[in-house]
């Protein structure tokens, strides 16, 4: 069966959402809740042991139906991908146990929900070609909205809307970018079109470069770069915690989308399309980091603040991929392995302390203090030294190494202070955050409430999320080694293209 390992990551979420939807798991709360957290620590272990067989031997290339690249659709399973998998199945575990205390009755179908959406977002990390790139952004989507309508109102319904409509758009860009793109390489797996996009002349590389150029707008609009990030801040502040949680991941689908593409297929053996997407990658990373840290300074509740930092590490991460060369690939990939855990953690903090905190929630106003004022601080300060990236937490170690690797680039005058000022931005921000929610309160609210106390298995969660960081430093060497072998892998487009292209399992 270790043949087939590079489909389970998709196969196992898919079977998972169909046993829930079934009786008995469909009719009896608690037997689906212990088979959606059984499945998802299976789908973990899984994520994991393929992680380490990819590690040993390997990328693997998964030909289904055994019809062989590029006519056939072909899973790959590279260093890059199945780490992105395993940080997927991680989260999905994480927030499944935490909406077991109850976030998963407020509305229908949540767990199956939860990992159609793993599902979606497991096969857009493997996928070898870009239509079905397309198709697992379709699957991810089409959960997420249900997911955002979980315990909804009409707050929520008014952001779904919006959310729903611009992915639509988005939606149809992207397919008129695969038919240009089609229409002139007679491909769409990214191993093929790579080697195919050098070959090009005359008007098919304006075409060519029309259909890149229309990619980095879908990818933009699901990764929220400026200017089409506009959606993300209310759509992740309105929706509950534990799905913002899960959605940290979702806009990292987008960076790997433009990582993916212009590293491989308008990378560096791209001919006259080379580095095509450069320019415009820098600018709007440069001013989505930015606009997304003075939306941080700005936000009146800790769950808005938060999804603002979730702009800042889309902002840092697209920086990265313009770059182009291995040593920002691999500090990209520490960072989102890093940023995806912190955000996802702090959503989940702050959850709990709007609870504890009664009507003022988790906005930045005096009221009743929270009944667990040391667990809950220590879980905010944690996750708020590592976003800033204080010693000695990962975020320390991913800004040295961002800092390190933009020093030799032309950019770095202007990459240097933005990003420098934006820390300093976020610093100023998570302190009045905890200052606010923690010390300042109103005298008739004084007392914190009794009976509201968070359940340990929603602790565990959060802390299982956030132990992530001081283990990411404990472990830096061979995490880093890790980080540069997937880069340099990556990187090598001759090499890949021979593995996809040479057959498949």
């Amino acid at each position: 069966m270790i043949q087939h390992l590079a489909s389970w990551p998709i196969l196992l979420p898919m079977l998972a959402g169909i046993i829930l939807l079934l009786p008995p798991c469909g009719k009896s709360i608690p037997i689906r809740r212990v088979a959606s957290v059984v499945m998802a620590l299976l789908n973990t272990f899984v994520s994991a042991l393929l992680l380490w067989q990819v590690f040993q031997s390997g990328i693997i290339v998964y030909a289904i139906g055994g019809w062989q690249a590029p006519f056939g659709i072909v899973l790959v399973a590279d260093l890059v991908s199945v780490l992105l998998v395993l940080l997927t199945s991680f989260l999905g575990l994480a927030v499944t146990v935490y909406s077991c205390m109850g976030d998963d009755e407020k509305g229908g179908f949540f767990h199956p929900l939860v990992h159609f959406l793993v599902l979606g977002v497991n096969g857009a990390f493997l996928t070898g070609d870009l239509f079905n790139l397309f198709v697992f952004f379709e699957v991810l989507l089409i959960a997420s909205y249900s997911l955002l309508m979980h315990d909804g109102d009409k707050h929520k319904t008014r952001s779904a809307i919006q959310y729903v409509s611009l992915n639509l758009i988005g939606s149809s860009v992207f397919l008129i970018a695969l038919g240009i793109l089609y229409g002139v390489l007679g491909t769409l797996n990214i191993a093929d079109m790579a080697q195919k996009v050098s070959q090009l002349q005359g008007d098919d590389v304006y075409l060519a470069k029309i259909g890149g150029l229309l990619l980095l707008v879908v990818f933009a609009l699901k990764g929220a770069l400026l200017p089409l990030h506009l959606w993300l801040p209310n759509t992740y502040a309105s929706a509950m915690p534990v799905v913002a949680a899960l959605f940290a991941i979702m806009t990292k689908v987008g960076v790997y989308a433009m990582l993916r593409v212009y590293t491989v297929i308008f990378g560096d053996e791209a001919g006259q399309l080379a580095h095509m997407a450069q320019p415009w990658l820098w600018g709007l990373a440069v001013a989505t980091i930015i606009v997304g840290s003075i939306g941080v300074v700005a936000a009146q509740d800790l769950r808005k603040l938060t999804a603002n930092l979730v702009i800042v590490s889309v902002g840092t991460l697209v920086a990265l991929v313009a770059l182009q060369n291995i040593n920002a690939t691999a500090a990209l990939l520490y960072y989102l392995v890093h940023s995806t855990l912190v955000c996802a953690a702090l959503f989940l903090v702050a959850d709990l302390i709007a609870h504890q905190r009664g009507k003022v929630a988790d906005r930045f106003a005096p009221g009743r203090g929270v009944a667990q004022p040391y667990l809950l601080g220590t879980c905010f300060i944690i996750a708020a030294l590592a976003v800033v990236g204080m010693p000695p937490l990962s975020g320390f170690i991913g800004k040295v190494w961002i800092l390190k690797t933009t020093l030799d680039s032309e950019k770095a005058l202007l990459f240097w202070p933005v990003y420098l000022l934006a820390s300093f931005a976020l610093l100023v921000a998570l302190s009045r955050a905890g200052t606010t929610l923690f010390w300042e309160r109103k005298h008739q609210d004084c007392e914190p409430t009794e009976g509201v106390k968070a359940h340990p298995l929603q602790i565990t969660a959060i802390i299982a999320l956030l132990v992530c960081s001081p283990l990411l430093v404990i472990f830096g060497g061979a995490v880093s080694e890790y980080m540069i072998a997937a880069a340099t892998q990556l990187h090598d487009i001759t090499g890949g293209i021979n593995t996809v292209l040479g057959g498949g399992l």
